[in-house]
């Protein structure tokens, strides 16, 4: 911004409005304001590719075709220092939410007979969740917390959709969009930054009146959490986590269908 451009702005702030003119201290703010955005070095906003040796190979590495991508372990998580590391980090995550999956009830009869369409995870991590209900006839939008560890291209990267979002505001989407909404350590997440009551409400706005939540959380988050559904007139079921009785993550599962 040019000198004289700022000038413009003091006389703007000075200009008589509603029969008096600025305070000082107002003025003084909107100087600040425009010292603070507008002289700030600007930021590249697309990221460039990783430089290749050859033209023979391909920046960022190579992608395999669906469905072998889903499993195989993305560019982005290939460390240049230990392979080994990321193929065994990948693997585990894999392996768990198998399992998890698997602990889930009657969920997995319900994806197989169609019940569930649309599904949304709330903290998709790299798409574990997403990738375990592959084989069955639904879609899954992963979610990812603005303020987690960016895995959203490793998502992307295994053939996957998701977005990012801050929980403490409403998700862009019409209401009763989805059947089946999964949520991993959210209200945790969210303890100190805003109500969980209204992530609750915002997820009682996005949910089919007869879909079904899977909450993982620790057990005193839960204990609270099943006394703000008394009030939404939901009812859930709570059992242990794969890592048995003495764990404090326990699983809250809500089907209002029943």
């Amino acid at each position: 911004m040019e000198t004289g451009e700022v000038e413009d702005i003091e006389i703007l702030a000075s200009t008589e409005i509603g029969g008096g003119f600025l305070p000082d201290d107002i003025v003084e703010l909107l100087l600040g304001a425009v010292h603070l955005y507008l002289y700030k070095k600007m930021e590249a906003c697309i990221t460039p590719l990783p430089k290749v040796e050859s033209v023979k190979y391909i920046s960022g590495g190579a992608l395999k075709k669906w469905p072998k991508r889903l499993n195989a372990v993305p560019p982005r998580m290939i460390s240049p220092i230990n392979k080994e590391v990321s193929f065994k980090a990948f693997n585990r995550d894999r392996s768990l939410w198998a399992q998890r999956v698997s602990q889930y009830g009657n969920i997995p009869k319900s994806l197989s007979m169609g019940k569930y369409r649309n599904i949304m995870d709330m903290n998709a991590g790299i798409g574990g969740f997403a990738a375990v209900l592959s084989k069955y006839p639904v879609w899954v939008m992963n979610v990812i917390p603005y303020h987690t560890n960016d895995t959203l291209g490793i998502i992307y990267q295994r053939g996957l959709i998701g977005t990012y979002m801050n929980w403490c505001e409403a998700f862009s989407t019409y209401p009763r969009t989805y059947d089946l909404i999964h949520a991993d350590g959210i209200f945790s997440m969210y303890m100190d930054r805003c109500d969980i009551l209204d992530i609750f409400l915002e997820m009682h706005r996005i949910l089919q009146p007869e879909g079904t939540v899977i909450i993982r959380d620790h057990i005193d988050i839960l204990v609270k959490a099943k006394g703000i559904m008394g009030q939404m007139g939901w009812n859930g079921t709570m059992q242990h986590s794969e890592r048995g009785p003495s764990h404090p993550e326990k699983v809250l599962i809500i089907d209002n269908s029943k």
